[in-house]
């Protein structure tokens, strides 16, 4: 359809799609899946929205369309009768509405700016971009290698860059604090903020040594100093840390068990097959520096072996492997969690032990050795519709789910045995709906550790919400079977209502 002759001279973007007739709209919602619609209620109302949206046409070519729909016309009011839409109704007589997948899918609501309608296009499912809210109008918000190299070079004040990835858990829950921080330091000091998380930015990540989300970099007259490495910061923390900054204190790093003064003899994999030849009856923790539950049990063991060592008639020694240094052990005997205990009769691995966590457990346990009961078979062993996810294929199986609540969890963490039953009883309940997804990631192996910190994961267990793969939020409800049904439900009842709004009524 042609523009109004008096629209021209708008220089409006041809790639602007006007439609009149309901035959050309619902053909356009059949070949195009991510459309935004202008409805106006006269040309003239339209004019400075047509004049934005010329730009962003331009710059969503090939990944969204842009369609105007003059209320105010004879033809087109037919239209907008049968959509059941009156921009006359709104303040400045526009009303934009995003169409998806051929159906209505929301009113846009977020800032009207280019930047913003883009990334909305770009990403119709995907957060607010972090300067669409107001609190964080005092942090510089940089969007190119170009600007941060303009903004490095003009600024005089002492400058913070965080760099982060909208999905980041971490970057999210520090957000607030920055630019609060931003708001308080104003003139003396600059807060900016930069999503790096795109490929087009790795010169910068490598330049900057970005490792993981955030990493927040210290500048004086357009010069890197240091890295700001306390992500549990408060504005206050900020503020302070500004007025002397430095580089981050290395930690005292812990003594290794084996290095302490006790008498659990500590193998290594050069001497492990000799000492357990040579001793008849051994009991080994597998343990990791990291691991609380093995800082827990550590004492109670060391009593243990205490007692042992003493006894005129010892039925077994206690021996100890840190596994990770002694990799090939660890793989040899398929550590996936820690501790984990083993005991070994005459040279040969005879039981694996869950439940001796105590210096008399353990000591009635080596008085008469019996086969524990069977292990109950893993969670992720079980037939169920949980999904179980992976670092490697975690984002692509998310981005097939409309909706997937995610449980992160620990197998040891009673907290998560007791969420586990109720999770999985959810996502049978919706077992047949394509658009649902419960999922589970084990934090406690080793291959998931990077997933589990990159997502926030700072408990257990943790519950993220993901539409199509992007993060919206943490989910904190009650962690009951109806928790979780009712969370998913409402979510879907949503979905339901957006479908048969009027606004879809074709």
């Amino acid at each position: 359809a042609f523009l109004p002759a008096f629209m021209c001279s708008l220089k409006v973007s041809p790639l602007i799609e006007k439609i009149s007739d309901h035959k050309d709209f619902k053909k356009l919602l059949r070949t195009r899946n991510n459309i935004l619609v202008l409805y106006s209620k006269s040309a003239a109302a339209a004019e400075s929205s047509l004049r934005l949206l010329s730009s962003v046409a331009q710059e969503v070519k090939g990944r969204g369309t842009i369609s105007w729909i003059d209320c105010g016309d004879t033809e087109s009011r037919k239209l907008c009768k049968k959509m059941k839409v009156d921009p006359n109704s709104k303040e400045k007589g526009v009303e934009l509405l995003h169409y998806k997948d051929g159906a209505f899918h929301t009113e846009y609501n977020r800032a009207v700016t280019m930047k913003s309608i883009v990334a909305f296009l770009k990403d119709p499912e995907g957060a607010p971009l972090w300067e669409e809210d107001p609190e964080a109008k005092d942090v510089v918000h940089v969007d190119s290698e170009k600007e941060l190299r303009r903004l490095l070079k003009k600024e005089d004040k002492p400058l913070l860059m965080m760099f982060y990835a909208p999905w980041c858990g971490v970057c999210k829950r520090m957000m607030p604090s920055y630019q609060q921080a931003a708001t308080e330091l104003k003139g003396k000091y600059v807060l900016a903020g930069m999503n790096v998380y795109s490929a087009e930015f790795e010169r910068i990540k490598e330049e900057y040594n970005v490792r993981g989300y955030p990493t927040i970099c210290y500048f004086e007259k357009g010069k890197f100093l240091f890295h700001f490495e306390n992500y549990g910061a408060t504005a206050a923390d900020i503020a302070e840390w500004l007025k002397n900054p430095r580089a981050p204190q290395p930690q005292a790093p812990e003594t290794p068990w084996a290095d302490e003064e006790n008498v659990v003899y500590h193998l290594t994999d050069e001497d492990f097959d000799k000492f357990i030849k040579d001793h008849s009856s051994v009991l080994v923790m597998f343990h990791a520096p990291w691991c609380g539950h093995c800082k827990k049990m550590k004492p109670e063991y060391e009593k243990a072996a205490e007692f042992l060592h003493v006894a005129n008639d010892s039925p077994g020694v206690l021996a100890a492997v840190d596994a990770t240094v002694n990799k090939a052990l660890a793989e040899r005997y398929h550590i996936s969690g820690f501790p984990t205990l083993k005991y070994f009769k005459d040279g040969e691995e005879k039981y694996t032990l869950p439940h001796l966590r105590t210096k008399k457990k353990i000591i009635d346990w080596l008085q008469n050795p019996e086969a524990p009961p069977p292990p109950e078979p893993a969670w992720e062993e079980k037939q169920t519709s949980v999904i179980h996810l992976a670092g490697e294929d975690f984002r692509e199986s998310l981005k097939k789910k409309k909706h997937t609540l995610v449980m992160f969890y620990a197998p040891w963490c009673p907290h998560c045995k007791n969420a586990i039953p109720h999770f999985t009883t959810a996502a049978e309940v919706f077992k047949e709906d394509r658009k649902i997804a419960y999922a589970a990631v084990d934090c406690a192996k080793e291959q998931n550790h990077d997933l589990c910190k990159q997502e926030g994961v700072d408990g257990y267990p943790t519950f993220n919400y993901y539409n199509y793969g992007k993060f919206v939020e943490k989910y904190t409800g009650e962690r009951g079977e109806s928790g979780f049904t009712t969370f998913m439900r409402t979510l879907r009842e949503r979905d339901h209502e957006r479908v048969g709004k009027k606004k879809d009524e074709l």
